[in-house]
């Protein structure tokens, strides 16, 4: 299914820009993940490995469990406790011997290596192999290629920045003229503070709807890819992102809040011309589409 589509926004959605969206959800997992996540378990296969251990709040943990079925090795997921139920279903789905452990992501992260260590396994960190920015600078490099004129601005999700580290530089190459923007959400800021720091900062966060967002330790790799990748990180607030979900979901388009955090975006970037928004994955919890259709006022400002 490559290359993945580039369509152009409802009208309701777009409010009078000329908005596109290129479509990364529309995978059988239902993110962009999978592109950096199987040459990396293909590599890893050649190495004579029986599984690979990793940690996910889901996505990556779906990516890597779906290149592991394609190699024919075993996937090793750790994910905190109350991650997405949307999210370990598919995990399940897909094969993956799940381990729900740590409150957050990065607690996961570290009982996930400890376990690998002891079993002597790879550990695959999300964002800290250089594979993967390879694999998504494809999206940048597609998005051009696609756009009906080269784009005046580039808005990309920011989790641990390996995605918008490789879209950013193929955009920066191809459409030297686009506004090249990271998202993040506002009670996640670490990856934004360290972009304008220019160097990954301690720790920082609380808590937030957009799982692929909730990072709190920065990844240096990432963070030195960001600085040539990207010229502006803008933040978003939770309620920003759950009136963005319920507008996608009512312009028909049934997304998460991480992709939904690159609409509420827009707001912050006034009339661009021609816009494309990188929409990262479609695994949305029921239970918080439902919050944000009936009761948005309750998310933090």
């Amino acid at each position: 299914m490559l290359p993945t589509p580039l369509e152009r926004a409802p009208a309701d959605l777009a409010e009078g820009r000329d908005l596109w969206l290129k479509r990364e959800d529309l995978h059988q997992i239902g993110s962009f993940k999978w592109r950096g996540a199987l040459p990396v378990v293909r590599r890893l296969a050649t190495e004579r490995n029986a599984a690979v251990v990793t940690a996910s709040t889901g996505n990556h943990g779906a990516a890597v469990s779906w290149a592991c079925r394609e190699v024919g090795i075993d996937a090793v997921v750790f994910a905190p406790h109350g991650a997405s139920a949307t999210k370990l279903a598919l995990l399940a789905r897909l094969g993956a011997d799940i381990h729900l452990a740590g409150d957050d992501l990065d607690e996961a992260k570290e009982r996930a290596h400890a376990f690998a260590q002891a079993a002597n396994l790879p550990y695959f960190e999300d964002g800290a192999e250089p594979l993967q920015y390879n694999a998504y600078e494809a999206i940048g490099e597609e998005l051009v290629a696609q756009a009906p004129t080269l784009p005046q601005a580039v808005v990309i999700p920011v989790g641990n920045g390996a995605l918008a580290g490789g879209v950013g530089r193929a955009v920066g190459r191809l459409a030297p003229e686009a506004l090249r923007v990271g998202v993040v959400a506002k009670n996640m800021p670490v990856m934004a503070d360290s972009f304008d720091n220019g160097a990954a900062v301690p720790p920082r966060g609380s808590d937030t709807i957009a799982d692929g967002l909730a990072v709190r330790v920065a990844i240096p790799l990432a963070v030195e890819r960001l600085s040539g990748a990207l010229d502006r990180v803008v933040r978003v607030s939770e309620r920003a992102m759950a009136a963005a979900l319920v507008r996608c979901l009512e312009s028909g388009l049934r997304v998460e809040a991480a992709a939904a955090a690159a609409v509420a975006a827009l707001d912050q970037l006034g009339e661009r011309g021609l816009t494309i928004v990188v929409s990262t994955g479609r695994n949305v919890d029921e239970r918080l589409l439902d919050r944000a259709r009936s009761d948005t006022g309750s998310f933090a400002k």
